[in-house]
C-alpha cells in the first residue's frame, strides 16, 4: 500500500477537500463550471461513432494477443469472461449507493485527514485544477473497517465483507492480466518477487459517486489524467468514462453489462518503453446519479521500474529507470508532466 499512499499524500498537498452537499444544490456553482477551460471542457467535440476501445473475452484462446494489441493501440479495453461473480458486482454497486446516500454529516465522519489516502472526500487530483469536480469518493486502502465503522458504528460488517471479497477478486484478475502482459515483455512472472507475494503489491479501491447534476454540459465528473498504477480495473454499470485517442479525440466508452474496463497505467507505460499507452481519461456527468468502482494496482514503493529492451519494445530506453516511490512523488508534485520529466 505504501506507494499509492504516498501518491495520495502528495497530490492532496495538505489540503482538506470537502465535497458539496450535492442534494441541496439546485444550480451549478461557479466553482464547478468547466466550460471556459477549452480542451478540458467535458463537452468539446469528441468521437461517439464506431471508434471505441476493443471488447475482449478472457475465455477466448486468442485473448492474450488481443490484450497486447489493445495495450499498444488504445491503452484500454473492456473485458468479459473475467470470472468476477455478477452478484458481487451488483453488491458493490448497492453498497456504494448506500454509502453515498448517507446524510452529509455522517459521511464527513469518515473524511480523509489532510495528506491522507483513505476515507471520504473529493478526487485526489483536485488540487491540480482551478475548478471543482462533480464527484465524491470513498477510498479503501487495505482493510475498510476503520473508516466504515465511522459511517456505520453497528452495521459495518456487510459493507466490509463485500469490499474485501471484491478486492481479492480484482487483485487475482489483475495479476492474471499482468502475467499475460509480462509474457509479451519477456518478463518471467515467477521471478518477480512482489507478484508472488500476496502482500507485495500496492492496491487501492476507489468508490465513486457522480451525483445528479443540474447542468451536466458545464460540469466535470473527473478531470483528465492518467493513472499512477500498473493496471487499473474499473466497474461502471452506466457510461460516463471518456478516453483520449490520438486522431479521434475524446471517445465515450459505452458500458457493457457485466464487463470491466481495464486501462494501462504509467508504470506499465514506462516498463514497455512507451509501447503500451497510458491512457488519458476523464468522466462526464448527467442528470442521473451514477456510481463506479476503480481498483488501482502498482508494484511496491521500493521496486525499480526500468524500460524493457528488445526488438519489439525498442533497443534504446525512452525513460530513465525510476523507483515506484520516486515516480509517485514526482507525479504528486508535477501531475501530468511526470512522464516527460523522466524521459531520456
Amino acid at each position: 500500500m505504501g506507494a499509492l499512499a504516498e501518491a495520495y499524500k502528495h497530490s492532496l498537498l495538505d489540503k482538506q477537500l470537502i465535497p458539496l452537499d450535492y442534494g441541496s444544490v439546485r444550480t451549478l456553482p461557479e466553482s464547478h463550471i468547466w466550460l471556459d477551460q477549452s480542451d478540458e471542457s467535458p463537452y468539446v467535440a469528441h468521437s461517439t461513432g464506431p471508434i471505441s476501445p476493443p471488447v475482449i473475452n478472457l475465455m477466448d484462446p486468442d485473448a492474450p494477443r488481443l490484450i497486447i494489441q489493445a495495450c499498444e493501440t488504445w491503452g484500454v479495453f473492456q473485458l468479459t469472461g473475467h470470472g468476477i461473480p455478477t452478484k458481487l458486482m451488483e453488491d458493490v454497486e448497492s453498497e456504494a449507493e448506500k454509502l453515498f446516500g448517507l446524510p452529509v454529516d455522517q459521511k464527513l465522519k469518515a473524511l480523509r485527514s489532510p495528506g491522507g489516502g483513505a476515507g471520504y472526500g473529493l478526487p485526489h487530483i483536485s488540487p491540480f485544477f482551478n475548478k471543482h469536480m462533480w464527484h465524491e469518493g470513498f477510498t479503501i486502502m487495505g482493510s475498510p473497517i476503520y473508516h466504515t465503522r465511522q459511517l456505520w458504528p453497528q452495521a459495518y460488517q456487510g459493507f466490509c465483507e463485500t469490499m474485501v471479497d471484491y478486492q481479492n477478486q480484482l487483485k487475482a484478475l489483475t495479476e492474471q492480466l499482468i502475467r499475460i502482459i509480462f509474457k509479451s515483455l519477456n518478463i518471467n512472472s515467477e521471478e518477480v518477487d512482489w507478484l508472488k507475494d500476496s502482500q507485495g503489491s500496492s492496491t487501492a479501491l476507489q468508490l465513486n459517486s457522480y451525483p445528479a447534476c443540474p447542468d451536466p454540459t458545464r460540469a466535470m465528473g473527473l478531470a483528465p489524467h492518467t493513472d499512477t498504477s500498473l493496471i487499473t480495473i474499473l466497474q461502471s454499470k452506466t457510461s460516463g468514462l471518456q478516453v483520449f485517442k490520438e486522431g479521434a479525440g475524446w471517445t465515450l466508452v459505452q458500458s457493457i453489462p457485466g464487463a470491466v474496463i481495464v486501462n494501462v497505467g504509467d508504470f506499465l507505460h514506462i516498463l514497455s518503453n512507451g509501447v503500451f499507452t497510458t491512457v488519458r481519461h476523464r468522466v462526464v456527468v448527467t442528470h442521473i446519479q451514477r456510481f463506479s468502482a476503480a481498483h488501482f494496482y502498482a508494484p511496491p514503493g521500493d521496486v525499480i521500474v526500468s524500460p524493457v529492451m528488445s526488438k519489439d519494445f525498442g533497443e534504446v530506453p525512452r525513460y530513465r529507470s525510476v523507483s515506484v516511490k520516486g515516480y509517485v512523488e514526482t507525479k504528486g508534485k508535477h501531475f501530468e508532466k511526470a512522464l516527460s520529466l523522466i524521459k531520456k
